[in-house]
């Protein structure tokens, strides 16, 4: 019998780019205080890597604990900027500051993946994209927050390159999947290697 996939993220993204990679899984998302670790990671100067990869096994970890046999994925994307962590925009003001901070300006996102095994990381991935958005009018910001604002309200950047963000953009510098949540190809090869998906 195969063994058990859970993916320990509400990311329909994240569950969609497993699904048509033809991966068998139930969604289970870890529920914590991610704000609070955050914060507490941040106060400690984590760098941003070191966060978007404790905050992935952390969520890893607590679902894992409910399911020991399974393997859990848990997930994280951190966006950094100059040297500040960027999180979702909890307001669509918020969302508009950051765009403006970001626009004509280069930033990185850090798409975290840790699998949880029997209550212990087995495996992890922290892949880095850099992007280089453009020099944007701030009329135009204006009303690209309030056309997309249900949608990029859950991503941090405030945009989805998947849709009408892809116009924000000159270069990007990396993996396509990375940018959504998902550092995929590492993730699949690893389950290949391992035997979990047949190749």
């Amino acid at each position: 019998m195969a063994q058990e996939i859970i993916l320990a993220s509400g990311s329909d993204i994240r569950a969609t780019l497993l699904r048509n990679a033809g991966l068998s899984f139930t969604v289970d998302p870890a529920r914590i205080d991610e704000s609070a670790i955050r914060a507490g990671l941040e106060a400690e100067e984590a760098p941003p890597r070191d966060i978007a990869d404790t905050l992935a096994e952390i969520k890893a970890s607590r679902v894992a604990a409910k399911h020991p046999e399974a393997l859990v994925i848990g997930c994280d994307q951190i966006l950094e900027h100059r040297g500040t962590c960027l999180a979702k925009p909890a307001t669509p003001d918020e969302a508009l500051a950051q765009l403006r901070a970001l626009s004509g300006d280069r930033h990185t996102l850090l798409s975290a993946a840790v699998i949880v095994e029997e209550g212990r990381p087995v495996w992890r991935h922290v892949g880095q994209v850099h992007l280089t958005m453009r020099q944007l009018s701030d009329d135009y910001l204006q009303d690209y927050v309030a056309r997309n604002w249900e949608s990029i309200r859950h991503s941090v950047g405030a945009y989805k390159l998947e849709e009408e963000g892809v116009r924000l953009f000159t270069q990007i510098h990396g993996d396509y999947f990375t940018v959504l949540g998902l550092p995929l190809l590492d993730l699949l090869s690893y389950l290949v290697l391992r035997g979990t998906v047949p190749a």
